[in-house]
Protein backbone atom coordinates (compact mmCIF):
# COMPACT_ATOMS: atom_id res chain seq x y z
CA UNK A 1 0.00 0.00 0.00
CA UNK A 2 1.60 3.21 -1.28
CA UNK A 3 0.90 7.13 -0.34
CA UNK A 4 -2.72 6.06 1.23
CA UNK A 5 -4.57 8.76 2.68
CA UNK A 6 -8.14 8.72 3.39
CA UNK A 7 -10.46 11.72 5.19
CA UNK A 8 -13.47 11.40 7.03
CA UNK A 9 -15.93 14.70 7.55
CA UNK A 10 -13.40 16.53 9.84
CA UNK A 11 -10.86 14.46 10.46
CA UNK A 12 -7.70 12.83 8.21
CA UNK A 13 -7.77 9.25 9.06
CA UNK A 14 -4.54 8.13 7.33
CA UNK A 15 -2.19 10.54 5.46
CA UNK A 16 0.28 9.12 3.39
CA UNK A 17 0.44 5.76 5.07
CA UNK A 18 2.68 2.97 3.25
CA UNK A 19 2.65 -0.67 4.74
CA UNK A 20 5.01 -3.17 2.76
CA UNK A 21 3.87 -6.90 2.99
CA UNK A 22 5.94 -10.01 2.00
CA UNK A 23 4.93 -13.22 0.91
CA UNK A 24 4.10 -16.00 3.49
CA UNK A 25 4.56 -13.75 6.60
CA UNK A 26 2.72 -12.94 9.52
CA UNK A 27 2.85 -8.99 9.75
CA UNK A 28 1.29 -7.53 12.49
CA UNK A 29 0.11 -3.87 13.05
CA UNK A 30 -0.26 -2.44 15.86
CA UNK A 31 -0.85 1.67 17.07
CA UNK A 32 -3.50 3.50 19.65
CA UNK A 33 -6.78 3.70 19.42
CA UNK A 34 -7.62 5.69 16.28
CA UNK A 35 -4.36 5.71 15.07
CA UNK A 36 -5.84 4.22 11.65
CA UNK A 37 -5.37 0.48 12.11
CA UNK A 38 -8.49 -0.69 10.88
CA UNK A 39 -9.52 2.11 8.30
CA UNK A 40 -6.39 1.25 6.40
CA UNK A 41 -7.54 -2.27 6.59
CA UNK A 42 -10.94 -1.52 5.61
CA UNK A 43 -9.50 0.05 2.79
CA UNK A 44 -7.16 -3.10 1.68
CA UNK A 45 -10.32 -5.42 1.68
CA UNK A 46 -12.84 -2.72 -0.50
CA UNK A 47 -15.01 -1.70 2.93
CA UNK A 48 -13.66 1.87 1.66
CA UNK A 49 -14.02 1.09 -2.26
CA UNK A 50 -11.47 2.38 -4.60
CA UNK A 51 -11.95 6.35 -5.38
CA UNK A 52 -12.35 7.16 -1.78
CA UNK A 53 -9.18 6.94 -0.76
CA UNK A 54 -5.76 8.56 -2.48
CA UNK A 55 -2.87 5.80 -3.29
CA UNK A 56 -2.14 3.05 -4.71
CA UNK A 57 -2.83 -1.04 -3.53
CA UNK A 58 -0.39 -3.07 -5.15
CA UNK A 59 -1.22 -6.56 -4.55
CA UNK A 60 0.91 -9.67 -6.32
CA UNK A 61 2.46 -7.30 -8.43
CA UNK A 62 -0.45 -5.43 -9.96
CA UNK A 63 -2.60 -2.15 -9.10
CA UNK A 64 -5.92 -3.35 -7.45
CA UNK A 65 -8.74 -1.46 -7.39
CA UNK A 66 -11.38 -3.08 -5.27
CA UNK A 67 -15.05 -1.33 -5.71
CA UNK A 68 -16.32 -3.85 -3.08
CA UNK A 69 -15.97 -6.68 -0.48
CA UNK A 70 -16.35 -9.51 -3.45
CA UNK A 71 -13.70 -8.14 -5.84
CA UNK A 72 -11.00 -8.52 -2.63
CA UNK A 73 -12.30 -11.61 -1.87
CA UNK A 74 -12.20 -12.92 -5.43
CA UNK A 75 -8.32 -11.74 -5.36
CA UNK A 76 -7.91 -14.06 -2.24
CA UNK A 77 -7.88 -10.64 0.38
CA UNK A 78 -10.35 -11.32 3.20
CA UNK A 79 -10.73 -9.66 6.36
CA UNK A 80 -12.36 -10.97 9.77
CA UNK A 81 -13.63 -8.28 11.56
CA UNK A 82 -13.29 -7.77 15.04
CA UNK A 83 -16.71 -8.05 15.54
CA UNK A 84 -17.78 -11.12 14.05
CA UNK A 85 -20.19 -11.44 10.89
CA UNK A 86 -21.38 -14.69 11.64
CA UNK A 87 -25.16 -15.29 11.70
CA UNK A 88 -25.87 -16.61 15.27
CA UNK A 89 -29.44 -18.77 14.31
CA UNK A 90 -27.56 -20.63 10.89
CA UNK A 91 -25.46 -23.39 11.20
CA UNK A 92 -22.09 -23.64 10.96
CA UNK A 93 -21.88 -24.88 7.67
CA UNK A 94 -24.66 -22.06 6.19
CA UNK A 95 -22.12 -19.42 7.95
CA UNK A 96 -19.26 -21.23 6.23
CA UNK A 97 -20.65 -20.83 2.68
CA UNK A 98 -23.03 -17.57 3.35
CA UNK A 99 -23.10 -15.71 0.00
CA UNK A 100 -20.57 -18.67 -1.14
CA UNK A 101 -22.99 -21.36 -1.45
CA UNK A 102 -22.53 -25.08 -2.78
CA UNK A 103 -24.72 -25.62 -5.64
CA UNK A 104 -25.50 -28.75 -7.47
CA UNK A 105 -26.43 -29.08 -10.74
CA UNK A 106 -29.73 -27.43 -10.74
CA UNK A 107 -28.95 -24.31 -9.24
CA UNK A 108 -30.00 -25.51 -5.40
CA UNK A 109 -27.90 -25.68 -2.18
CA UNK A 110 -26.15 -29.25 -1.92
CA UNK A 111 -26.48 -29.70 1.97
CA UNK A 112 -24.78 -32.77 1.59
CA UNK A 113 -21.88 -31.33 -0.36
CA UNK A 114 -21.85 -28.26 2.15
CA UNK A 115 -21.66 -30.36 5.16
CA UNK A 116 -18.74 -32.58 3.72
CA UNK A 117 -16.91 -29.36 2.74
CA UNK A 118 -17.98 -27.62 6.15
CA UNK A 119 -16.75 -30.68 7.91
CA UNK A 120 -13.12 -30.61 6.36
CA UNK A 121 -12.64 -26.93 6.68
CA UNK A 122 -13.52 -27.48 10.16
CA UNK A 123 -10.42 -30.12 10.78
CA UNK A 124 -8.05 -27.78 9.11
CA UNK A 125 -8.44 -25.20 11.42
CA UNK A 126 -9.01 -27.40 14.49
CA UNK A 127 -12.51 -27.46 15.23
CA UNK A 128 -14.33 -30.66 16.32
CA UNK A 129 -17.80 -29.58 15.64
CA UNK A 130 -21.17 -31.13 14.27
CA UNK A 131 -21.35 -28.71 10.62
CA UNK A 132 -25.11 -28.57 11.45
CA UNK A 133 -25.06 -27.10 15.01
CA UNK A 134 -26.13 -23.50 15.51
CA UNK A 135 -23.09 -20.76 15.76
CA UNK A 136 -25.06 -19.44 18.76
CA UNK A 137 -24.04 -22.54 20.89
CA UNK A 138 -20.35 -21.98 20.17
CA UNK A 139 -18.63 -20.02 22.30
CA UNK A 140 -16.38 -16.92 20.91
CA UNK A 141 -13.25 -18.88 20.57
CA UNK A 142 -14.60 -21.80 17.94
CA UNK A 143 -16.75 -18.77 16.53
CA UNK A 144 -13.50 -16.74 15.28
CA UNK A 145 -12.31 -20.40 14.03
CA UNK A 146 -15.73 -20.58 11.92
CA UNK A 147 -14.72 -17.19 10.52
CA UNK A 148 -11.15 -18.56 9.42
CA UNK A 149 -12.53 -21.51 7.89
CA UNK A 150 -14.15 -19.27 6.43
CA UNK A 151 -12.17 -17.55 4.41
CA UNK A 152 -10.31 -20.88 3.62
CA UNK A 153 -13.02 -21.91 1.90
CA UNK A 154 -12.90 -18.54 -0.71
CA UNK A 155 -9.34 -19.51 -1.53
CA UNK A 156 -7.97 -16.57 0.88
CA UNK A 157 -4.00 -15.64 -0.47
CA UNK A 158 -4.12 -12.59 2.32
CA UNK A 159 -5.87 -13.22 5.54
CA UNK A 160 -6.55 -10.03 7.98
CA UNK A 161 -7.71 -10.53 11.16
CA UNK A 162 -8.65 -7.44 13.39
CA UNK A 163 -7.87 -8.23 16.64
CA UNK A 164 -8.44 -11.60 16.77
CA UNK A 165 -7.82 -12.76 20.36
CA UNK A 166 -9.51 -9.51 22.32
CA UNK A 167 -12.35 -11.61 23.08
CA UNK A 168 -10.90 -15.04 24.15
CA UNK A 169 -9.51 -16.25 26.71
CA UNK A 170 -5.95 -17.59 27.24
CA UNK A 171 -6.00 -21.05 25.76
CA UNK A 172 -8.38 -19.94 23.18
CA UNK A 173 -5.72 -16.97 21.83
CA UNK A 174 -2.85 -19.44 21.69
CA UNK A 175 -4.80 -22.24 19.78
CA UNK A 176 -5.80 -19.57 17.25
CA UNK A 177 -1.65 -18.40 17.24
CA UNK A 178 -0.64 -22.02 16.44
CA UNK A 179 -3.57 -21.82 13.35
CA UNK A 180 -1.72 -18.54 11.79
CA UNK A 181 1.71 -20.28 12.58
CA UNK A 182 0.18 -23.37 10.73
CA UNK A 183 -1.42 -21.52 8.09
CA UNK A 184 2.15 -19.87 7.64
CA UNK A 185 3.67 -23.15 6.76
CA UNK A 186 1.02 -23.14 3.91
CA UNK A 187 2.22 -19.81 2.12
CA UNK A 188 -1.05 -18.02 3.31
CA UNK A 189 -0.01 -14.52 4.17
CA UNK A 190 -1.83 -12.86 7.49
CA UNK A 191 -1.75 -9.56 8.71
CA UNK A 192 -2.93 -8.87 12.46
CA UNK A 193 -4.05 -5.86 14.48
CA UNK A 194 -3.58 -6.35 17.85
CA UNK A 195 -3.16 -4.56 20.81
CA UNK A 196 -1.66 -7.53 22.97
CA UNK A 197 2.14 -6.75 22.33
CA UNK A 198 3.02 -10.25 23.90
CA UNK A 199 1.10 -11.99 20.95
CA UNK A 200 3.00 -10.01 18.28
CA UNK A 201 5.61 -10.52 20.09
CA UNK A 202 6.19 -14.11 19.82
CA UNK A 203 3.90 -15.02 16.76
CA UNK A 204 4.51 -11.77 13.83
CA UNK A 205 7.74 -11.82 11.78
CA UNK A 206 7.03 -8.07 10.93
CA UNK A 207 5.53 -5.36 12.51
CA UNK A 208 4.04 -2.00 11.26
CA UNK A 209 3.54 0.39 13.69
CA UNK A 210 0.93 3.54 13.12
CA UNK A 211 1.19 6.78 14.93
CA UNK A 212 -1.49 9.34 13.80
CA UNK A 213 -2.93 8.42 10.77
CA UNK A 214 0.61 7.94 9.58
CA UNK A 215 3.29 4.96 9.49
CA UNK A 216 6.13 5.68 12.13
CA UNK A 217 8.38 2.19 11.83
CA UNK A 218 8.72 -1.42 10.17
CA UNK A 219 10.32 -3.23 12.77
CA UNK A 220 11.82 -6.44 11.81
CA UNK A 221 10.63 -9.15 14.92
CA UNK A 222 14.25 -11.27 14.40
CA UNK A 223 16.46 -7.96 15.78
CA UNK A 224 17.57 -8.25 19.21
CA UNK A 225 16.44 -4.57 19.91
CA UNK A 226 13.15 -5.03 19.13
CA UNK A 227 10.49 -5.56 21.90
CA UNK A 228 7.39 -4.60 23.74
CA UNK A 229 9.16 -1.48 25.21
CA UNK A 230 10.20 -0.51 21.08
CA UNK A 231 6.89 -0.78 19.88
CA UNK A 232 5.42 1.47 22.66
CA UNK A 233 8.02 3.69 21.64
CA UNK A 234 6.26 4.19 18.28
CA UNK A 235 2.97 4.28 19.16
CA UNK A 236 2.92 6.64 21.73
CA UNK A 237 5.53 8.98 20.32
CA UNK A 238 7.67 8.01 23.98
CA UNK A 239 9.17 5.95 26.28
CA UNK A 240 6.04 4.30 28.51
CA UNK A 241 8.21 4.20 32.12
CA UNK A 242 4.94 2.71 33.89
CA UNK A 243 2.27 0.66 32.22
CA UNK A 244 -0.36 1.53 35.08
CA UNK A 245 -0.88 5.22 36.56
CA UNK A 246 0.70 5.40 40.10
CA UNK A 247 -2.20 4.35 42.76
CA UNK A 248 -1.98 5.82 45.97
CA UNK A 249 -5.26 4.50 48.22
CA UNK A 250 -6.86 6.46 50.73
CA UNK A 251 -9.42 3.81 52.00
CA UNK A 252 -12.78 5.08 53.66
CA UNK A 253 -15.69 3.37 55.32
CA UNK A 254 -17.37 0.68 54.10
CA UNK A 255 -19.80 1.31 50.81
CA UNK A 256 -20.78 -1.86 49.20
CA UNK A 257 -21.43 -4.98 50.65
CA UNK A 258 -22.76 -8.41 48.91
CA UNK A 259 -23.90 -11.62 50.95
CA UNK A 260 -24.84 -14.76 49.55
CA UNK A 261 -25.99 -13.86 46.36
CA UNK A 262 -26.96 -16.61 43.80
CA UNK A 263 -28.21 -16.14 40.67
CA UNK A 264 -30.32 -19.12 37.83
CA UNK A 265 -29.78 -19.39 34.52
CA UNK A 266 -32.44 -17.24 32.73
CA UNK A 267 -33.79 -20.36 30.86
CA UNK A 268 -32.09 -23.90 32.23
CA UNK A 269 -34.24 -23.95 35.27
CA UNK A 270 -32.07 -25.91 37.79
CA UNK A 271 -28.63 -24.31 36.19
CA UNK A 272 -27.09 -22.35 38.98
CA UNK A 273 -24.97 -19.47 37.99
CA UNK A 274 -23.69 -17.49 40.88
CA UNK A 275 -23.52 -19.37 44.07
CA UNK A 276 -23.34 -17.58 47.52
CA UNK A 277 -21.14 -14.92 46.38
CA UNK A 278 -19.91 -12.98 48.92
CA UNK A 279 -18.17 -9.45 48.64
CA UNK A 280 -17.34 -6.08 49.90
CA UNK A 281 -15.95 -2.51 48.66
CA UNK A 282 -14.54 0.81 50.92
CA UNK A 283 -15.03 4.13 49.67
CA UNK A 284 -11.35 4.88 47.97
CA UNK A 285 -11.00 1.68 47.26
CA UNK A 286 -10.73 -0.10 43.63
CA UNK A 287 -11.07 -3.87 44.16
CA UNK A 288 -10.55 -6.74 41.25
CA UNK A 289 -12.36 -9.60 40.14
CA UNK A 290 -10.44 -12.10 38.22
CA UNK A 291 -11.75 -15.05 36.65
CA UNK A 292 -11.46 -17.30 33.43
CA UNK A 293 -13.97 -16.82 30.80
CA UNK A 294 -17.27 -18.88 31.90
CA UNK A 295 -16.31 -18.14 35.54
CA UNK A 296 -19.74 -15.76 35.71
CA UNK A 297 -18.14 -12.68 36.59
CA UNK A 298 -20.39 -10.41 34.53
CA UNK A 299 -23.11 -12.62 35.12
CA UNK A 300 -22.56 -11.97 38.79
CA UNK A 301 -22.01 -7.65 37.85
CA UNK A 302 -25.16 -7.46 35.44
CA UNK A 303 -27.08 -9.18 37.83
CA UNK A 304 -26.18 -6.70 40.68
CA UNK A 305 -27.19 -4.23 38.68
CA UNK A 306 -31.00 -3.99 38.44
CA UNK A 307 -31.10 -7.91 38.12
CA UNK A 308 -30.06 -7.23 34.23
CA UNK A 309 -29.07 -11.36 34.32
CA UNK A 310 -30.87 -14.44 35.45
CA UNK A 311 -33.72 -15.01 37.77
CA UNK A 312 -34.29 -16.62 41.06
CA UNK A 313 -32.16 -13.85 42.51
CA UNK A 314 -31.38 -14.48 46.35
CA UNK A 315 -29.26 -13.03 48.73
CA UNK A 316 -28.38 -9.49 50.34
CA UNK A 317 -27.10 -6.31 48.61
CA UNK A 318 -25.79 -3.28 50.61
CA UNK A 319 -24.99 -0.11 50.49
CA UNK A 320 -24.11 2.31 53.22
CA UNK A 321 -24.98 -0.53 55.46
CA UNK A 322 -28.78 -0.14 54.11
CA UNK A 323 -30.53 -2.98 52.33
CA UNK A 324 -31.11 -2.49 48.57
CA UNK A 325 -34.06 -4.20 46.41
CA UNK A 326 -33.28 -3.19 43.22
CA UNK A 327 -35.17 -5.29 40.67
CA UNK A 328 -34.81 -2.87 37.14
CA UNK A 329 -31.74 -1.10 36.04
CA UNK A 330 -33.61 2.58 37.10
CA UNK A 331 -33.35 1.19 40.37
CA UNK A 332 -29.91 0.24 40.41
CA UNK A 333 -28.97 4.13 38.90
CA UNK A 334 -31.47 5.71 41.39
CA UNK A 335 -29.46 3.92 44.18
CA UNK A 336 -25.96 5.02 43.12
CA UNK A 337 -24.89 2.02 41.36
CA UNK A 338 -22.91 2.24 37.45
CA UNK A 339 -21.92 -0.75 35.58
CA UNK A 340 -19.99 0.37 32.31
CA UNK A 341 -20.45 -3.14 30.32
CA UNK A 342 -17.87 -5.15 28.93
CA UNK A 343 -19.96 -5.05 25.74
CA UNK A 344 -19.80 -1.32 24.47
CA UNK A 345 -21.03 -1.53 21.12
CA UNK A 346 -24.31 -3.91 22.12
CA UNK A 347 -25.29 -2.46 25.81
CA UNK A 348 -23.34 0.39 26.12
CA UNK A 349 -23.64 3.20 23.37
CA UNK A 350 -26.18 4.21 20.92
CA UNK A 351 -24.06 3.89 18.39
CA UNK A 352 -26.19 5.81 15.54
CA UNK A 353 -26.75 8.46 17.71
CA UNK A 354 -24.44 11.89 18.73
CA UNK A 355 -21.74 11.66 21.65
CA UNK A 356 -23.22 14.46 23.17
CA UNK A 357 -26.92 12.30 23.77
CA UNK A 358 -24.43 9.09 24.80
CA UNK A 359 -23.04 10.87 27.40
CA UNK A 360 -26.52 12.20 28.85
CA UNK A 361 -28.19 9.38 28.49
CA UNK A 362 -28.36 7.37 31.73
CA UNK A 363 -28.96 10.52 33.83
CA UNK A 364 -31.44 12.97 31.74
CA UNK A 365 -33.25 13.26 35.04
CA UNK A 366 -30.71 15.86 36.03
CA UNK A 367 -31.34 17.82 32.68
CA UNK A 368 -34.86 17.47 32.57
CA UNK A 369 -37.48 20.07 34.11
CA UNK A 370 -41.47 19.96 33.56
CA UNK A 371 -40.48 17.08 30.69
CA UNK A 372 -38.22 18.57 28.35
CA UNK A 373 -34.60 18.21 28.01
CA UNK A 374 -32.66 21.43 28.53
CA UNK A 375 -30.47 21.11 25.49
CA UNK A 376 -27.97 24.08 26.11
CA UNK A 377 -27.39 22.38 29.50
CA UNK A 378 -27.27 18.90 27.63
CA UNK A 379 -24.65 20.62 25.34
CA UNK A 380 -22.45 22.16 27.98
CA UNK A 381 -22.15 18.75 30.02
CA UNK A 382 -20.61 16.71 26.95
CA UNK A 383 -18.39 19.63 26.36
CA UNK A 384 -17.02 19.26 29.65
CA UNK A 385 -16.92 16.01 29.35
CA UNK A 386 -15.08 15.61 26.00
CA UNK A 387 -12.79 18.02 27.43
CA UNK A 388 -12.11 16.57 30.71
CA UNK A 389 -12.20 13.09 29.10
CA UNK A 390 -9.82 13.48 26.62
CA UNK A 391 -12.23 12.33 23.98
CA UNK A 392 -10.25 12.60 20.98
CA UNK A 393 -13.56 14.00 18.64
CA UNK A 394 -13.85 17.55 17.01
CA UNK A 395 -17.01 18.01 18.36
CA UNK A 396 -19.93 16.35 20.59
CA UNK A 397 -22.20 16.18 17.59
CA UNK A 398 -19.40 13.48 16.00
CA UNK A 399 -21.97 10.15 15.89
CA UNK A 400 -20.33 7.70 18.34
CA UNK A 401 -19.88 4.84 15.65
CA UNK A 402 -17.32 7.01 14.13
CA UNK A 403 -14.80 7.18 17.12
CA UNK A 404 -11.86 4.55 18.00
CA UNK A 405 -12.88 2.15 20.62
CA UNK A 406 -10.83 3.66 23.31
CA UNK A 407 -12.54 6.92 22.66
CA UNK A 408 -15.79 4.97 22.37
CA UNK A 409 -15.04 3.48 26.45
CA UNK A 410 -14.51 7.22 27.09
CA UNK A 411 -17.79 8.35 26.32
CA UNK A 412 -19.43 5.40 28.32
CA UNK A 413 -17.44 6.08 31.26
CA UNK A 414 -18.46 9.73 30.81
CA UNK A 415 -22.06 8.19 30.78
CA UNK A 416 -21.98 6.87 34.13
CA UNK A 417 -19.96 9.13 35.79
CA UNK A 418 -22.32 11.72 34.96
CA UNK A 419 -25.02 9.67 37.16
CA UNK A 420 -22.98 10.68 40.18
CA UNK A 421 -22.65 6.85 40.84
CA UNK A 422 -20.58 6.07 44.34
CA UNK A 423 -20.43 2.25 43.21
CA UNK A 424 -18.36 2.21 39.68
CA UNK A 425 -18.34 -1.39 38.48
CA UNK A 426 -16.23 -1.73 35.47
CA UNK A 427 -16.14 -4.81 33.25
CA UNK A 428 -13.38 -5.41 30.86
CA UNK A 429 -12.97 -1.60 30.89
CA UNK A 430 -9.58 -1.93 28.23
CA UNK A 431 -10.66 -4.67 26.33
CA UNK A 432 -9.83 -3.55 22.54
CA UNK A 433 -7.85 -0.77 23.27
CA UNK A 434 -4.12 0.12 22.96
CA UNK A 435 -1.72 0.44 25.71
CA UNK A 436 -1.79 4.62 25.58
CA UNK A 437 -5.89 4.79 26.11
CA UNK A 438 -5.10 1.66 28.82
CA UNK A 439 -3.26 4.26 30.83
CA UNK A 440 -5.77 7.21 30.31
CA UNK A 441 -8.87 4.88 31.28
CA UNK A 442 -6.86 3.64 34.72
CA UNK A 443 -6.29 7.25 35.62
CA UNK A 444 -9.82 7.97 34.79
CA UNK A 445 -10.31 4.88 37.83
CA UNK A 446 -7.97 6.74 39.82
CA UNK A 447 -9.54 9.79 39.81
CA UNK A 448 -13.00 8.13 40.93
CA UNK A 449 -10.98 6.11 43.67
CA UNK A 450 -10.06 9.39 44.97
CA UNK A 451 -12.94 11.10 44.86
CA UNK A 452 -14.30 8.16 46.92
CA UNK A 453 -15.93 6.12 45.12
CA UNK A 454 -16.34 2.24 45.38
CA UNK A 455 -14.44 1.06 42.27
CA UNK A 456 -14.94 -2.72 41.05
CA UNK A 457 -13.08 -3.52 38.45
CA UNK A 458 -13.64 -7.04 36.17
CA UNK A 459 -10.70 -7.81 34.05
CA UNK A 460 -9.25 -11.19 32.12
CA UNK A 461 -5.69 -9.58 32.00
CA UNK A 462 -3.95 -10.45 35.62
CA UNK A 463 -1.48 -7.76 34.87
CA UNK A 464 -4.16 -4.83 34.48
CA UNK A 465 -5.46 -5.86 37.93
CA UNK A 466 -2.19 -6.08 39.72
CA UNK A 467 -1.37 -2.97 38.49
CA UNK A 468 -4.68 -1.41 39.28
CA UNK A 469 -6.19 -2.37 42.62
CA UNK A 470 -6.07 -2.72 46.09
CA UNK A 471 -7.76 -6.08 46.23
CA UNK A 472 -8.43 -9.03 43.91
CA UNK A 473 -10.90 -11.40 44.63
CA UNK A 474 -10.99 -14.40 42.25
CA UNK A 475 -13.92 -16.75 41.00
CA UNK A 476 -14.21 -20.25 40.14
CA UNK A 477 -17.67 -21.71 38.41
CA UNK A 478 -19.70 -19.36 40.14
CA UNK A 479 -18.54 -19.06 43.41
CA UNK A 480 -15.50 -16.73 44.72
CA UNK A 481 -12.85 -18.70 45.70
CA UNK A 482 -10.68 -16.48 47.80
CA UNK A 483 -9.45 -12.62 47.75
CA UNK A 484 -5.54 -11.35 48.40
CA UNK A 485 -4.29 -7.98 49.08
CA UNK A 486 -2.49 -7.01 45.97
CA UNK A 487 0.50 -6.83 47.86
CA UNK A 488 0.39 -10.82 48.32
CA UNK A 489 -0.74 -11.29 44.63
CA UNK A 490 0.46 -12.94 42.05
CA UNK A 491 -0.70 -14.04 38.90
CA UNK A 492 0.08 -17.49 39.81
CA UNK A 493 -1.54 -17.38 42.98
CA UNK A 494 -4.77 -15.72 41.01
CA UNK A 495 -4.73 -18.83 38.23
CA UNK A 496 -4.73 -21.37 41.56
CA UNK A 497 -7.50 -19.43 42.80
CA UNK A 498 -9.56 -19.17 39.68
CA UNK A 499 -9.36 -22.60 38.91
CA UNK A 500 -10.22 -23.95 41.99
CA UNK A 501 -12.95 -26.88 41.89
CA UNK A 502 -16.16 -26.38 43.86
CA UNK A 503 -15.26 -28.74 46.68
CA UNK A 504 -12.24 -27.01 47.29
CA UNK A 505 -13.96 -23.31 46.94
CA UNK A 506 -16.04 -24.17 49.41
CA UNK A 507 -13.55 -24.43 52.14
CA UNK A 508 -11.99 -21.45 50.55
CA UNK A 509 -15.36 -19.29 50.62
CA UNK A 510 -15.87 -20.09 54.51
CA UNK A 511 -11.79 -19.15 55.37
CA UNK A 512 -12.13 -15.88 53.18
CA UNK A 513 -15.50 -15.14 54.91
CA UNK A 514 -13.88 -15.98 58.62
CA UNK A 515 -11.05 -13.36 57.32
CA UNK A 516 -13.46 -10.57 56.15
CA UNK A 517 -15.24 -10.83 59.53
Amino acid sequence: MQGITKEFPGVKALEDVTLTVEEGEIHAICGENGAGKSTLMKVLSGVYPYGTYDGDIVFEGEVARFHSINESERAGIVIIHQELALVPHLTVAENIFLGNERRGRTGLINWNRANHEATDLMNQVGLHENPLTPVSQLGVGKQQLIEIAKALSKEVKLLILDEPTAALNDVDSAHLLDLLRSLKKRGITSIMISHKLNEIESVADTTTVIRDGKTIEQLDMSEADVDQDRMIRGMVGRDLEHRYPAHEPHIGEEVFRVKDWTVYHPTQQDRVIIEDASFFIRAGEVVGLAGLMGAGRTELAMSLFGRSYGRAHSGTILKDGKELHLRTVSDAISAGIAYVTEDRKKYGLNLIDNVRRNISAAALFKLTRNGWVNGNEELKVAEEYRQSMNIKTPTVMQTVNNLSGGNQQKVVLSKWIYTDADVVILDEPTRGIDVGAKYEIFTIVNRLAAEGKAVLVISSELPELLGTCDRIYALAFGRITGVVDVADATQEGLMKLMTQERSAANGGAEEMEQAQS
